[in-house]
């Protein structure tokens, strides 16, 4: 059971009462992310991030991981393209002291110069570390092909480049115009009470500035013929990341692309899994996978494999994407499609954090919480056809995009199979 308040201020709290638990969870949440960011600013909401560990009026570095953690919880964050968080989990008990340093952090960070140089160059580090990773390098070249010159093409991270531009005024008022009140959510789950939480909210949160939540650049969904981006580079493996366009998490076809993810590539029984390693060991890693935004969203097959292995093995991946094009499911195959994805969902849902992000996910994705058991149920009803139209839909020779980091030195062997 959910519960939700929003303050006068806009401040919305959100919980989900979890009595038999030991544990809480409370998330803060910005409806800000990666995609908001102008191209000078290419990772800002990552680095502000970072910043509201770094020390506030109250709390050194170590004194907000000790405050959480010595009482046995943890403390985290993260920042995805639409959304930041600042999140942590503890005993139950523990909930008034969680809001606290999540709000101290939230509120006073203070950003200093001395911390922002030392933060700059851990984030660098951060970002050499994820191009040494050719798994993860792939997934970023893949990004800036299906979504050129566009805030979701970007990394994350930023670039060296906009990373040694970026001031303090600069951060401070990306925090001033994103991080208000209407773009701001409290969602906590576990053994608590809604009105506990939204009382010990309501003390600081005053405090929190207003404001429009800010917009971004809308997603540019054209595309003519496949794009394929190569980044030479001496590997044992060729990483193979293979994207397509796809719809919005507010389109009705999500629900059949969840389901022909499944089918395709999310798991072992999967029909990518069986064919590329099951049956002809081309690979040791292999899985789709998808993402939904506000007004896109996108079907990713990742592979790492012998160079020599390429061209059989992208032969084999787009026969597969032609054969859900060509025919439904069997029955048998939905059905286990289904009972893995609903079952997943109630495996999730145990445990107090993934409530914690499936309330906040839910309202700054839809400004309301679909409740799992409606998911569920629309689930259920997907048919075979409906697969079938949306690997139609979507599954078209001039939607592909392929990224590679490859010892290949040409691209003209990959692009001549990008077809069906």
């Amino acid at each position: 059971m959910h519960q939700i308040t929003r303050l006068p201020n806009q401040l919305t709290i959100a919980t989900a009462e979890m009595p038999h638990m030991a544990s809480v969870s409370v998330g803060l949440w910005v409806g800000v992310g990666g995609r908001y960011e102008p191209a000078a600013l290419n990772g800002a909401s990552h680095f502000i991030e970072h910043m509201l560990f770094k020390g506030t009026r109250k709390r050194t570095a170590k004194e907000i991981s000790q405050a959480v953690e010595g009482t046995g919880g943890y403390l985290n964050a993260f920042t995805g393209e639409e959304n930041t968080c600042l999140y942590s989990k503890a005993r139950h008990d523990r909930l008034d002291e969680l809001l606290e340093v999540l709000t101290d952090m939230f509120l006073n960070s203070r950003f200093t110069p001395v911390e922002i140089e030392k933060e700059r160059g851990v984030i660098k580090e951060e970002l050499a570390m994820y191009l040494d990773q050719s798994q993860h390098h792939v997934q970023e070249l893949l990004n800036e092909t299906l979504w050129p010159n566009h805030p979701l093409g970007r990394p994350l991270t930023g670039t060296e480049k906009t990373l040694e531009a970026m001031t303090r005024a600069d951060l401070l008022n990306f925090l001033r115009t994103g991080y208000v009140t209407s773009a701001t959510l409290i969602s906590a789950a576990g053994n608590l009470s809604h009105k506990s939480v939204v009382r010990a909210a309501a003390g600081f949160a005053r405090r929190f500035p207003a404001g429009k939540r800010p917009g971004f650049v809308p997603a540019d969904n054209r595309q003519t013929k496949p794009r394929l981006r190569l980044f030479t580079k001496e590997t044992k493996q060729t990483q193979l990341a293979l994207g397509i366009r796809a719809c919005s998490r507010h389109d009705e076809r999500r629900f059949a692309l969840r389901l022909l993810n499944t089918i395709l590539g999310e798991n072992m029984s999967s029909r990518l899994f069986q064919v590329v390693r099951e049956d002809r060991g081309l690979a040791y890693n292999i899985y789709s996978s998808l993402s939904f935004f506000d007004d896109t969203g996108d079907l990713v097959v990742s592979a790492g494999l012998d160079t020599e292995n390429l061209p059989k093995t992208l032969k084999l991946i787009l026969r597969e994407l032609r054969r859900l094009v060509e025919a439904p499911p069997a029955a048998a195959e939905l059905r286990r499609a289904r009972d893995y994805v609903i079952g997943q969902i109630d495996l999730s849902l145990e445990n107090t954090e993934s409530q914690m992000m499936w309330l906040g996910e839910q309202l700054l994705g839809y400004g309301k919480v679909i409740p799992a058991l409606e998911v569920k149920r629309r689930l259920t009803r997907v048919t075979a056809g409906e697969i079938r139209a949306a690997a139609r839909d979507f599954f078209r020779p001039e939607r592909l995009n392929l990224a590679l980091v490859s010892p290949l030195k040409s691209e003209n062997a990959p692009v001549k199979l990008l077809k069906f």
